[in-house]
């Protein structure tokens, strides 16, 4: 076997692994970010200086980056054992913030918890979404370059047809996440302008049709490894997000955003009768002639075209979520109820798949079928629910600290007034005109020319590295080294306040 063929086969043929595993090593990340969250405040009690943008990003890469590599690799099958580490470190910052508290210092805590109840919050965005296109990010960045060393799990791999795989939450993520901010949500309409979005939305779509074109062109012209299943011939990510954007905001010109859960539910289930029902999950697997030709356009890309209704349903789902997340809120305990809401919604959608994993047909990546589509759901739905608490946890930390101040979180203000100016913010107004020295917020700024300089930089590793036969330490250094010049290139480019957009 050639090493394009050896490559080839090192990421095919496998069956995935449980779906409680992956939720597990998904909503890892949200301890990490809290634990974060919670020595900066600490750190801002006892040091009298300010981070400096190289201290903070240290502290970001260390806490949002290191552990997703090894969570990946080498402490796979110890999740629970960093889960336990991480709850112990928090809870020590935590009662260390709670011993140091600056505000209510001789109140009991049963009537901080009512005050803080109370308390207003303001905020452009929520962090939460920024935090989960970013955990979503750096997943599949991490994940795509690891899988080609030996120290990566092949359970955690795309999976050949059926199953769950880690690798296989990270194209359904990265379309609900874009979809919980898309124009339909944080725009509003008016009379006649619909029209005006949907020709906005064609002509969004160009750096995506010459992102995909050009990695066809690339791979193709230097004979680079591909998983022939994933999308087909020619298809890749970039062509699947074009066509999900574009049948997408035709949906949305007919259907309001607060009611594309129908939308979504009505085509996965149409989608899974057409599976079950006519020749269409045989063309998917085996071709036109039924013995796997890849002779045409449609037998040649078969995989990514088809599989391109469950992403238009997952889209829509991530639709449904955005507008009831970005609904303005004010209040602490109104965001209590959001999570909880978000996260019954997600154990309800657990139990569905459960149902139908058993009586219909098992996820498949490959067909993105309904099985597929609630996982991925309801995967998307417990991280975001884990994310909102956490930042819950956070605020209430910030609460107990005058002039606390964390990038990426919540700002919290005294009172539920309706008019800001006649609030009394919890931070000075010098602190909130401070620059936001964040990764989280530099990737989220930037995170298509992030996905793009991480596929540039797996395919170069890829050509310069014999990935196959890399020891661990040597696989782990790479990998390491790989995130930091992704994420430093990036975290520079937000210090600059350069946002890459050519459309």
């Amino acid at each position: 076997m050639s090493q394009k063929q050896m490559k080839e086969a090192f990421v095919s043929n496998h069956n995935g692994t449980s779906v409680l595993e992956i939720t597990q090593g998904l909503c890892l990340p949200v301890l990490c970010i809290l634990c974060r969250g919670l020595l900066i405040i600490l750190s801002q009690q006892l040091c009298s200086f300010s981070h400096t943008w190289r201290t903070r990003f240290f502290i970001d890469f260390v806490f949002l980056i290191v552990p997703l590599v090894t969570t990946l690799t080498i402490l796979s099958s110890f999740v629970y054992h960093e889960y336990l580490a991480l709850v112990i470190f928090g809870a020590g910052l935590f009662f260390q913030i709670y011993c140091r508290r600056t505000c209510y210092a001789r109140m009991p805590i049963q009537k901080i918890l009512e005050k803080f109840l109370k308390i207003s919050i303001e905020s452009e965005y929520i962090p939460a979404i920024s935090c989960f296109r970013v955990i979503n990010s750096t997943f599949t960045a991490v994940a795509i370059l690891a899988v080609d060393f030996p120290l990566f799990p092949r359970r955690l791999a795309k999976t050949e047809l059926y199953g769950t795989g880690a690798m296989d939450f990270g194209v359904g993520g990265f379309v609900f996440g874009t979809a919980m901010v898309c124009p339909e949500i944080r725009r509003k309409y008016t009379e006649g302008s619909r029209l005006d979005y949907f020709t906005k939305s064609l002509y969004s779509v160009w750096p995506l049709v010459f992102l995909g074109t050009g990695r066809l062109i690339i791979i193709k012209s230097i004979g680079y490894q591909e998983h022939l299943t994933e999308y087909g011939v020619h298809w890749n990510f970039f062509f699947t997000l074009i066509v999900v954007k574009l049948i997408t905001s035709l949906l949305l010109l007919f259907f309001p955003p607060s009611k594309s859960w129908i939308v979504a539910v009505s085509i996965t289930v149409v989608y899974q009768l057409a599976l079950d029902f006519t020749p269409l999950k045989r063309l998917i697997l085996y071709g036109t002639d039924g013995s796997g030709t890849r002779v045409g356009l449609l037998n040649a890309n078969r995989e990514g075209i088809i599989s391109t209704l469950g992403y238009v349903a997952i889209y829509m789902a991530g639709v449904q979520t955005g507008s009831y997340v970005l609904k303005k809120r004010s209040h602490i305990k109104d965001w209590i109820k959001v999570a909880y809401c978000i996260l019954l919604t997600a154990i309800s959608l657990f139990v569905s798949l459960y149902i139908v994993q058993v009586n219909v047909e098992v996820a498949s990546r490959r067909m993105a079928n309904l099985a597929f589509c609630i996982w991925v759901v309801a995967s998307c739905l417990v991280l975001l629910s884990s994310l909102l608490l956490g930042d819950v946890i956070l605020s209430f930390a910030k609460f107990l600290i005058k002039g606390a101040l964390v990038p990426c979180s919540w700002k919290l203000i005294q009172s539920p007034a309706t008019n800001k100016k006649h609030s009394e913010s919890l931070i000075s107004e010098a602190e909130r005109k401070k620059p936001s020295h964040c990764l989280i917020t530099a990737i989220n700024r930037n995170q298509l020319i992030f996905f793009l300089l991480s596929n540039i930089t797996t395919g170069l590793i890829n050509l310069l590295v014999d990935t196959l036969h890399s020891s661990t330490l040597w696989a782990l250094f790479l990998l390491n080294i790989y995130m930091f010049t992704n994420c430093f290139i990036i975290y520079i480019l937000h210090l600059q306040d350069k946002t890459i957009k050519f459309w």
